[in-house]
This record gives C-alpha cells, sequence and structure tokens, in this order.
C-alpha cells in the first residue's frame, strides 16, 4: 500500500470530478452511491496503511514512508516536489478524515435527499475530501498550504451552499475572509522558512532547526506566523467569530468540517511542526494564554445560546482551546488525542443535532422542541452518550483526553489547570442544557410539527450509532498509567515528537495521587453541573426567556456572545467600508479619473482651438511661416 499512496487522495478527487459534470444526469442514489464509495475505498486503502506502519511500530521502527509522485519546482537550487509523508501522526489523521468522512457521507444520502443540489453537494464534499487528505499527507510545507486553501475554498461553498440565502452567503463570505486572514500568516511562514533553511521538506526543516538556539528571532518569527493561520483555521481568538455563523451550512457540513477535520488542522500543523515550536517557548506561552481565554469565552457565550447548533459551534470552539492548550504546555500527544476523541463526540453531536432539526422539519430553537426522546430513541440514546463524552464523565473518551490535557496543565501552571477546570464545569452546564432542553419536558412546538415528529431513517442513524460506540470506547487508545493503562497513542506517536521533546527539558510527572485528586476534583465538579442543570432544566422545567426579554448584566453579554461582532464591525468593517467608499468615490473617481479624463479633455479642447489655425487661406500660412523663421532666428541669436 506504501506504493499506492496517491491512490487515497485521488479517488475522492475522480468522485468530485464525475459527480461534478454528472450531477444533472446521474439519479441521486448513483450520486450518493459513488461519493460514499470513493471516500469509503480510501478508508480502507487508509486502514491497509496503517496497519502497516502499526506493523512497523511493533517492530521497533519509525513506521515512517516518504512517496515521492513528481518533481513540482526546480529553479536553480530550489526543489520542491509533490510527495506524501505517513508516519503515525498522518496515519491516524487519514483514518479519521476517511472514517468519518465516510460516515457523514452516508448520513447525507438522507439528510440531504430532497436538496435539488445533491449532486453539488457530494461533488463538493468530495473535493473537500481531496483537500483534506492533501493537507494530512504532504511531506512538505508548500503541499500542505495547498491542502491548507483548497479546504478553506471548499468550506466556502459548502457553508454558502444554500446561497440564495443572504445570511447564509454572507457567512461563507465572513468565513473565506477570516480564513484568508489566517493564511496570509501561512504564506509568509512558507517565505521565512524557505528563505532560513532553503527548504520546505519537514525531514529537512526539522533536522535544520536543531542548529537554532531556543528563542532565535527566525524560529520565533516562524512558529507566530504559523500559529497566526492555526487561529484562523481552528478558531481562536481573535478570529473565531466565524466559525458559528458557519452553521448556516448543512448540518453534514457542520459535522465534516467544523466537528472532525478542517477546524483540526490547525492542530494538526502545530503538531507536525512541534520542532519549530519547542524552540520557541515564547510562542507556547501565547498559545496557552490564547487558547485558554477561547475556551472559556466560547463556554460563556454557549451556557445562554438556544440554537442547537450554535450551542455545538461555540462547544467547538471551547474544545479546540483546549486541544491549543496542551500544544501550549508541551503535551502534543495529550492535544492529538483530543483531535481524535473529539471527531468521534463532535462529529456525532452534530450529525444528532441534524437529526432533531430533521425530525422538528427545520427547526433549531431548543425553546421550541422538549419531550423528543420518545419519539427520536435513537437519536436520545446517542446524543446523551455523546454529551456524556464531552462533558468528561468516566469511562467514556472525553474524560481521558481532556484529563490528560488538563493533567499537563496543572504540571506546567496550577493556574492554567484552575481556568481549564472552570471551563470544563462550565461545558458540562451547557451540553446537559442542551440535552434536557431537547429531549426532556413535554413538547413545546408547534401541533404540526408534532404530527410530523419521528425517527430519521436508517441512513442517518447507523452512523450515529457507530460515532456512539467510538465516543464510548475511544478514550481506551491512551490510557493513563495511573488507571493502568499503558499509554498507547503516545508510544505509538512517539517518532513524530521525539526530535521536539528531545531539544526541551524532561517535563514534570504528576504522582498518581495527585492525578487521582485532580480526576476526582474534576468527575465531581461535572456531576454537581450536569444537577444544576437538571435541576433548571428538568425538575423546574424552566426555558429561556425570549430574545428580547431583559436579562442580566452577564447573561446579557453571554446571550449576545460579548458583542465581540459588533466590536468588530465598528472597529474594522466600518472603517474599512468608508476607506473603501473614501478611495472609490473621491481617490479613484474624483482623483484618478479626474486626471485622466482631465488629460483627454485638454487634448480634445487644445484640439478643437489649433484646428482653427487650418482656414485654406494660404497668405496666412506664408504670415505664419516667416513668424516662425523670424522665432528660429531670434532663438539662435539668444542662445549664442
Amino acid at each position: 500500500m506504501s506504493e499506492l499512496i496517491w491512490l487515497i487522495p485521488l479517488l475522492p478527487l475522480i468522485g468530485f470530478i464525475v459527480n461534478g459534470l454528472g450531477r444533472n444526469a446521474f439519479s441521486k442514489s448513483m450520486i450518493g452511491a459513488l461519493g460514499s464509495a470513493v471516500v469509503l475505498i480510501s478508508f480502507i486503502c487508509s486502514c491497509i496503511l496503517f496497519s502497516e506502519v502499526y506493523q512497523s511500530r511493533q517492530a521497533g521502527q519509525a513506521g515512517i514512508v516518504e512517496k515521492h509522485v513528481f518533481d513540482w519546482i526546480s529553479v536553480g537550487n530550489l526543489k520542491i516536489s509533490l510527495s506524501f509523508l505517513v508516519d503515525p501522526l498522518s496515519a491516524i489523521m487519514l483514518l479519521i478524515v476517511t472514517g468519518i468522512g465516510f460516515l457523514i457521507h452516508i448520513y447525507s444520502i438522507g439528510y440531504m435527499h430532497h436538496d435539488n443540489g445533491f449532486g453539488k453537494f457530494f461533488a463538493y464534499l468530495n473535493l473537500f475530501i481531496f483537500f483534506m487528505l492533501l493537507l494530512v499527507l504532504g511531506s512538505n510545507y508548500l503541499v500542505m498550504f495547498i491542502g491548507w486553501e483548497g479546504v478553506g475554498l471548499c468550506s466556502y461553498l459548502l457553508i454558502g451552499f444554500w446561497y440564495k440565502n443572504t445570511s447564509y452567503a454572507n457567512a461563507a463570505k465572513k468565513a473565506f475572509v477570516m480564513n484568508r486572514i489566517g493564511d496570509l500568516g501561512f504564506l509568509l511562514a512558507v517565505f521565512l522558512i524557505l528563505g532560513t533553511f532553503g527548504s520546505l521538506e519537514f525531514s529537512t526543516v526539522f533536522a535544520g532547526a536543531k542548529n537554532f538556539a531556543a528563542g532565535d528571532i527566525a524560529v520565533v518569527s516562524i512558529t507566530i506566523l504559523l500559529f497566526i493561520a492555526a487561529t484562523g483555521k481552528s478558531a481562536q481568538i481573535p478570529l473565531f467569530t466565524w466559525l458559528p455563523d458557519a452553521m448556516a451550512g448543512p448540518t453534514p457540513v457542520s459535522a465534516l468540517i467544523h466537528a472532525a477535520t478542517m477546524v483540526t488542522a490547525g492542530i494538526y500543523m502545530i503538531a507536525r511542526s512541534n520542532v519549530l515550536f519547542v524552540l520557541s517557548p515564547i510562542t507556547l506561552q501565547l498559545i496557552s494564554i490564547i487558547a485558554i481565554c477561547t475556551a472559556l469565552l466560547a463556554a460563556a457565550i454557549a451556557i445562554t445560546q438556544n440554537d442547537i447548533k450554535k450551542v455545538l459551534a461555540y462547544s467547538t470552539v471551547s474544545q479546540l482551546g483546549y486541544m491549543f492548550l496542551g500544544l501550549g504546555v508541551g503535551a502534543f500527544t495529550g492535544a492529538f488525542f483530543h483531535v481524535l476523541t473529539h471527531a468521534f463526540f463532535k462529529a456525532l453531536l452534530f450529525l444528532g443535532a441534524g437529526s432533531v432539526i430533521h425530525g422538528m422539519s427545520d427547526e433549531q430553537d431548543m425553546r421550541k422542541m422538549g419531550g423528543l426522546k420518545k419519539a427520536m430513541p435513537i437519536t436520545y440514546i446517542t446524543m446523551l452518550i455523546g454529551t456524556i463524552a464531552i462533558a468528561g464523565i468516566p469511562p467514556f473518551s472525553g474524560f481521558f483526553s481532556k484529563d490528560e490535557i488538563l493533567a499537563n496543565a496543572f504540571a506546567a501552571n496550577p493556574l492554567l489547570w484552575g481556568l481549564g477546570f472552570l471551563g470544563a464545569l462550565m461545558t458540562a452546564f451547557y451540553m446537559f442544557r442542551m440535552l434536557f432542553m431537547t429531549f426532556s419536558g413535554s413538547f413545546r412546538g408547534t401541533e404540526e410539527q408534532k404530527h410530523h415528529l419521528h425517527e430519521s431513517p436508517k441512513s442517518m442513524t447507523i452512523p450515529l450509532m457507530v460515532l456512539a460506540v467510538l465516543s464510548v470506547a475511544g478514550g481506551a487508545i491512551n490510557l493513563p498509567a495511573a488507571l493502568g493503562g499503558n499509554h498507547w497513542l503516545e508510544h505509538f506517536l512517539a517518532p513524530v515528537f521525539a526530535e521536539g521533546k528531545a531539544l526541551i527539558p524532561a517535563a514534570h510527572h504528576l504522582e498518581h495521587s495527585t492525578e487521582y485528586m485532580l480526576m476526582a476534583v474534576s468527575v465531581v465538579g461535572v456531576f454537581i453541573m450536569v444537577g444544576l442543570a437538571y435541576n433548571v432544566y428538568v425538575k423546574r422545567q424552566q426555558i429561556p426567556a425570549g430574545d428580547e426579554a431583559p436579562r442580566g448584566f452577564l447573561a446579557n453579554l453571554s446571550y449576545h456572545k460579548f458583542y465581540v461582532d459588533e466590536l468588530y464591525d465598528a472597529v474594522v468593517v466600518r472603517p474599512i467600508n468608508w476607506l473603501s467608499t473614501f478611495f472609490g468615490q473621491v481617490v479613484d473617481q474624483r482623483g484618478i479619473d479626474g486626471v485622466v479624463n482631465g488629460a483627454g479633455k485638454a487634448t480634445f479642447d487644445t484640439g478643437k482651438v489649433l484646428r482653427l489655425l487650418q482656414n485654406g487661406n494660404v497668405g496666412f500660412y506664408l504670415l505664419m511661416m516667416v513668424i516662425g523663421v523670424i522665432a528660429i532666428f531670434v532663438y539662435g541669436f539668444l542662445s549664442l
């Protein structure tokens, strides 16, 4: 399989081309089958490749394979190839992208069945999978950048899929523009890497980086630029507001792009570049600060949101903050572990929300739901599992990955642990608030919605059940030693992070007693939050007030998302619009156009005057000739 790595991204590309060209000719069944089949075959190939990497690791080898496809750019000493790198990190990412991607394709067959753009939707999904695989497989920063830009393009196309709705189209533009800000950082980093190391190949760059001292200005500049790129793609402060608005896209898009794949690209890129980042302690500190602020801000906003997809969107932003917190404290394995478990339970939650919306005739406001667990038992049970997992209740997957990040944060700085623990409490509260408001109590929708309320078809519920199993068992791949585990994932990924770990002092390992205490505090706190949510939304059956109802100061700030969008609108959008208008109407039309048009008008008017001299009178012509000759003589005489 290592000789056929190129087949893994090629198959989704073929699916995009065929479905894109035949979207109006093929039946929906054929389009759905083809779009899903190419991703399934890519998943099977990824499984075979993963098994080869696993066997290599079992034999004590690094499990790293590079496949050169062709020479891409060759100018002087600069040689850049299109080549693929498969190692333990990319092998797992391949399974996430293709495995969860396949489940979401199957889900989309039922969810999008009645949409007129069915063929176009599957073509876009296949194109996204292709670019995401290119991002993951690239062996150099340029191939990664092409995939990085490609998933940004597909994000724009999928978020704005229902572009006839102006607000949806605006959400797509917002995502595209904010991602371009981060992408500029990536592009500048690529140029700086090329100038510093003379190559863009990961192997050459990381080998050369070991010769730099910690804190070197070139390395610091590169890592800050890469982190700026990651803040855009992975929705960290200040470039996070696009992701909640991206819920305008169809729910499968939310599950695929904004839960399992694209938004984790920033974490993958930093984990891949761990050698550079450990040489820049100031960047890691910056990452930790931005991460914990993002986690807390997004969690505080999610507490008061009433749109089921908006709650999950801000939850995603918050969980991405935890992943970056892991990166910031040097827990690269812990951060990637949370990427893995988050892909399971957040994709499950988004698809579950889509099932609810489907059953509720496109209703997304949780205030108009309630009592759905009887009508939608499979959706309820699977979403319950996802909620328990994200809340961090053992033995579900989210507990282990979040606990590992918080334990490393405690070892680095107890204050970071305290703030992370606060975010975990808020996570438990707003997620069970969402679950109770949606499925418990009495139904609060219309009679028509109640009449049409039903469980989703099997094409939608089967992916939910598969993801639910993964959400339960996913944490077993990296059980800590304190709980009798052997840190399988950490040992598997060891070759990827070995060079980075060798450049930093040995991390302080917590005593098992300390780990038990941190786990106990976390679990007790989570159960208290669950009990509080149960008391408010089940026992007392409180329903959040209407949009225009008065709220307390903090509740009002949270409900209006801390007015971040309004701040950006006042500080960035309006001044830019004003400058655009000024340059367009004043500088361009009156200035540049005025000069150009004025020159033309002056030439035209001068010609109109000069043509009057051509009157046909020979005597006048002779007189002008004599005057001209005299003028020439006078000029010559004065020049002596």
